[in-house]
């Protein structure tokens, strides 16, 4: 089973473009250093002035407790007052929140209204959820057809997550012509981007000889790279797979892994 869930913050990569842009820069300089309470200051200054990247700044730190103790309604008020004025990462927010159950009664048909205004602005992580929403069915009929189309406008954005998941259906079949060899490129886009799952998924291609030579070094690596992540059937895999192969090799897969690491995990394959 892929990995459905997208876990975001807000705060850690949104780029501004607002009106109040001195209070807002100077918020999110604030967070970056870590001075929570400055840069909730500035926020509810920009904020109290309609600003809805401001006011969606806010409603992360209380979802997240940045700064604050962690506090879910208050978030679903300072989201809603953005979601107003169609803030697209609100919206996602508190889709989240309502497929979660936090602060709020569970609702996945409000989720999935709000994850479809979202996606239309081109936010590829409300499209990527969109995408599980439909992959489960849960709030929709389920399909696979409708999650690969998502899936696919958020990996073309880079979205690791998305990436991997299209990566699971090319290599199942679903929604799709099984193509081992694509399910191979997608993960590799994952991987290199250090999400564990690919990485894993990555071990079982080049374990089984699937869209890949089967190479039992590479498949060593991949699941020692999961597997340091805390993926549990990675290293399990990796005990597996080492026990079939010499002393050099396990020697020559670790050296590999060290090297994929370091370099934090581009040009690994």
């Amino acid at each position: 089973m892929p990995i459905l869930r997208t876990i975001f913050v807000t705060l850690a990569i949104v780029v501004s473009a607002v009106v109040w842009a001195g209070e807002v820069e100077d918020g999110d300089a604030a967070f970056a250093k870590e001075d929570y309470a400055m840069a909730l200051k500035k926020f509810k200054i920009a904020a109290a002035r309609g600003d809805a990247y401001s006011q969606t700044q806010i409603g992360a730190m209380y979802k997240y407790g940045f700064g604050v103790k962690q506090d879910y309604p208050e978030a679903i008020r300072w989201f809603n007052l953005a979601i107003a004025q169609g803030h697209m990462l609100a919206q996602f927010e508190l889709a989240e929140m309502l497929i979660d159950g936090k602060g709020v009664v569970q609702d996945y048909t409000e989720a999935v209204r709000l994850l479809k205004l979202s996606a239309i602005q081109g936010l590829s992580l409300s499209q990527h959820e969109l995408g599980v929403m439909y992959y489960v069915g849960k709030g929709v009929v389920q399909s696979y057809a409708e999650a690969v189309k998502l899936y696919r406008l958020a990996a073309a954005q880079g979205l690791a997550d998305a990436q991997s998941n299209l990566g699971f259906m090319y290599q199942n079949g679903q929604g799709v012509v099984q193509d081992y060899a694509e399910a191979v490129k997608l993960y590799k886009l994952a991987a290199a981007q250090g999400l564990a799952r690919a990485q894993y998924n990555l071990g079982i291609m080049y374990g089984n000889g699937r869209g890949v030579v089967q190479d039992y070094v590479r498949a060593h690596m991949w699941w020692n790279l999961a597997a340091v992540k805390s993926n549990a059937d990675a290293e399990k895999n990796r005990d597996i797979v080492a026990a079939k192969m010499t002393t050099q090799q396990i020697a020559a897969a670790q050296k590999l892994a060290r090297e994929c690491k370091a370099r934090n995990y581009k040009n690994c394959d």
